[in-house]
């Protein structure tokens, strides 16, 4: 008499990644191409010209790093809304110590670290004084455009007498291999905020000190200190841009910054939706102001009034939140399907009902973007960071 071997347990379905996935993957940088095609057929003798594609890669190269640098602490779960006013300062500094005779690298070297210390502020406010980010940045930022209009007195700052050293206003009008030199400041600071995201411990525990404050404390990560490093690397960029801001303009202009504000939130929140979707991610965040770039060129020299650029931004802004939850949202629900199909299969004798500091790890899928209720879901492998 013969006895059937007992059936091997079924394994989990794996997840099919279908054209959804792909639309919500690729669709912005789809649209992007389409918007491009699009334009160049309605104007080929303006908008595919090489000086055209050159001014809008020089026009959006400020917003792009400040885009770059909102995405950091939002990767965290927070937000500083006062890098308008801190661009502006960071521009009005550079301009009062060139005109005033300080040798230009030793004055962007100057502005780098005051704008890195006013985000180490931010840090603090948010970590120790427990304020929240939203509230704590734009208190910062209020006292930052006070401080601006202190040092120029509310006027503009203007060279006087010998022309801007060379050096200084090559660092935005230059060009390399024809193309803007701002540009390529662009690619070098988004791959390298991509590595650090993607491939290093440092991005991990961004990610999951934004999307799981009680993993990150089981495991015992310094969320303070992380938190910090968010907003001083945010503030670091953003001084980056005020350099290349008063190189650009040539002109200190104490009310300049708090118009690039919105653009970049739109940016940094929008790429959130693609290439990595449900969590900021720096290839997204370029995608997005390539996106709009492209829409707002077009749209401008269509003729479109003074006030599309606005309502562009802030229509772009409420879809940008709203894809961004959903998202996040969509992401956490797979994460719960699969830990179910997993638990479904798995062998009684192995639940012992207890969560350990790894399985709190694993619920982590990137920061919220959305009002959301906070749901406990599992995570992609890699977005878990390595423990000892």
């Amino acid at each position: 008499m013969t006895t059937a071997a007992p059936a091997a347990p079924a394994r989990p379905a794996k997840r099919r990644r279908g054209g959804g996935s792909f639309v919500g993957t690729y669709g912005l940088l789809v649209l992007a191409v389409l918007l491009f095609i699009v334009f160049a057929i309605l104007m080929p003798g303006t908008f595919l010209t090489q000086t055209n594609l050159n001014a809008i890669l020089g026009a959006n190269s400020i917003p792009a790093i400040l885009a770059l640098g909102a995405m950091i602490p939002i990767a965290t779960g927070k937000f500083d809304v006062s890098i308008g006013y801190a661009l502006g300062l960071a521009h009005v500094l550079m301009m009062v110590m060139v005109v005033n005779g300080v040798q230009w690298i030793l004055a962007a070297l100057i502005v780098l670290v005051i704008l890195t210390l006013v985000g180490i502020v931010n840090g603090l406010l948010v970590e120790l004084g427990k304020i929240d980010s939203f509230v704590a940045t734009l208190g910062t930022g209020s006292v930052l455009y006070a401080i601006t209009g202190a040092v120029t007195d509310g006027a503009r700052v203007v060279p006087t007498g010998e022309r801007l050293p060379f050096g200084f206003t090559d660092l935005y009008d230059s060009k390399f291999i024809g193309i803007p030199v701002a540009a390529w400041y662009v690619t070098v600071i988004a791959v390298i905020l991509w590595i650090v995201l993607e491939r290093l411990p440092l991005g991990r525990y961004f990610y999951v000190l934004g999307s799981n404050q009680r993993a990150a404390d089981l495991i015992g990560l310094p969320t303070q200190r992380y938190s910090v490093y968010a907003f001083a690397s945010c503030s670091f960029l953003v001084g980056v841009a005020g350099v290349l801001l008063a190189s650009q303009q040539q002109i200190g202009n104490p009310s300049v910054g708090s118009e690039y504000m919105l653009p970049a939130f739109v940016a940094a929140l929008l790429g959130s939706t693609v290439i990595k979707p449900g969590r900021p991610n720096a290839g997204g965040t370029i995608v997005a102001v390539v996106t709009l770039a492209i829409g707002l060129a077009g749209i401008g020299q269509l003729g479109a009034n003074f006030w599309v650029n606005p309502l562009f931004n802030g229509v772009t802004l409420l879809i940008a939140v709203g894809l961004a939850g959903l998202s996040a949202r969509r992401k956490i629900l797979a994460g719960i399907a699969a830990n179910k199909a997993v638990d479904t299969v798995a062998p009684a004798a192995g639940a012992t009902g207890a969560r350990s500091a790894d399985s709190e790890l694993t619920d982590t899928v990137g920061p919220h973007t959305s009002a959301a209720p906070d749901i406990e879901p599992a995570a992609d492998s890699d977005d878990v960071p390595p423990t000892s």
